[in-house]
């Protein structure tokens, strides 16, 4: 259920249960759109809400200017659309995105009434198809440039209560040690477009039983090896997948990234992009907290991955 005053903190609402439930009424009275009865199905980098009356999505994202970025996933999932490239698609009943309170707010056509993922195979088959497609200039993709990303990260956890002037330095200094070694990499996929966050949990089983990518906002245009390394990680380090799963992923995708020479530092860098996230979220969160402390020592020991839980 939705409830909130929609109060301000910063010239936008809080992001929070309570802040943003004012933001989903006021979005859905002007996308005609009935909000009561709507599910909380989680909050991360953006608050997504299952509404009850019809079969779509909302989604409040977190960074309050990200107005331009989610004008340019819009136009994105337009254009998967048009090429019939299996993905989630834009709710058609109102222009998009929203603002309110502050917040930007998308709608999205429902996969189904539950939340049911694909498997690892369905994920390499959409890859392989995304991979061969040709994005058009006006799409205007972002280059991917991860130590940005990591760098912002990292600066972010300087306000966060809880993470250590010792943890912080720790993993500024890994940054630039990484940076230099991934400078050295010869990359052997084509680059071009990549999803950005390719992993199963992006994955959703539509209604009518395909398989559907969803999470469009870190499309960008990059190394292929990009969009394989969360899969391999998932099985070689955590133990996420298993070793059948991960021999079907590369059979159905057509290359190996553990036998690439570059794959351990991308992984690394990956890895460190994780922690960084997880970071991020520890003051909100007992179990975010629990995780960051038990990945950063990880880091530090390299021991004890496989203790690692999925978020």
């Amino acid at each position: 259920m939705i409830s909130g005053d929609g109060s301000t903190q910063g010239g936008a609402a809080e992001f929070t249960a309570e802040g943003l439930g004012a933001v989903l009424q006021e979005a859905c009275r002007q996308a005609d759109l009935e909000s009561g009865g709507a599910e909380l199905i989680r909050i991360g980098s953006n608050a997504v809400y299952r509404l009850a009356a019809v079969p779509v999505v909302a989604r409040i994202a977190r960074d309050p200017d990200a107005l331009g970025e989610m004008k340019r996933v819009v136009r994105l999932a337009r254009w998967l659309e048009a090429e019939r490239f299996p993905a989630t698609r834009v709710w058609g009943g109102v222009e998009q995105p929203l603002v309110v309170a502050g917040r930007v707010v998308t709608f999205w056509e429902s996969a189904q009434e539950r939340e049911e993922y694909g498997t690892v195979e369905e994920l390499a088959d959409l890859l392989r198809r995304l991979h061969w497609l040709e994005e058009p200039e006006s799409l205007r993709l972002p280059y991917f440039d991860p130590f940005a990303k990591l760098s912002d990260s990292l600066r972010r956890l300087g306000g966060v209560s809880g993470v250590s002037g010792e943890d912080r330095e720790f993993l500024e200094e890994r940054a630039g040690r990484l940076q230099k070694e991934y400078d050295r990499i010869d990359f052997v996929l084509p680059f071009g477009m990549i999803h950005g966050d390719a992993n199963v949990g992006n994955v959703l089983r539509h209604r009518d039983g395909s398989a559907v990518l969803i999470d469009l906002d870190g499309f960008a245009l990059a190394p292929r090896e990009w969009d394989l390394v969360l899969t391999a990680m998932y099985y070689e380090r955590y133990g996420w997948h298993t070793r059948e799963e991960y021999r079907e992923f590369v059979y159905r995708y057509g290359f190996d990234l553990m036998n690439w020479p570059g794959y351990s530092v991308l992984a690394d860098v990956r890895e460190l992009m994780m922690v960084a996230w997880m970071g991020q979220h520890m003051a909100t969160s007992g179990k975010s907290a629990g995780e960051f402390a038990r990945r950063v020592q990880s880091l530090r020991t390299g021991e004890g991955r496989k203790e690692w839980k999925p978020f």
